[in-house]
């Protein structure tokens, strides 16, 4: 092997697999339609189809703040904790 790939580093870690999960969980939940088209159980007065989804937006928010805080401590760690 040459000098320049052993000092590559690997670009699937597992810091970029929870990464993904974290992005991916969200389209999975809201295309799989099946799981949550029905109106039991309310909450408040509004159906199920409707708060899941609502819920599912503070979800998604939060699992993008998860991934971007992540991701910006992959890329210190693979600059040798240069930057911040």
């Amino acid at each position: 092997m040459s000098q320049a790939t052993q000092g590559k580093q690997s670009v699937i870690t597992p810091m970029r697999v929870v990464i993904a999960l974290c992005l991916f969980a969200p389209f999975v939940a809201m295309l799989w339609v099946s799981s949550y088209a029905k109106v039991e159980p309310t909450f408040v007065g509004v159906p199920f189809f409707y708060w899941y989804q609502m819920l599912w937006v503070v979800i998604s928010t939060g699992l993008t703040m998860v991934a971007y805080k992540l991701w910006q401590r992959d890329q210190r760690a693979r600059k040798g904790g240069a930057s911040q």
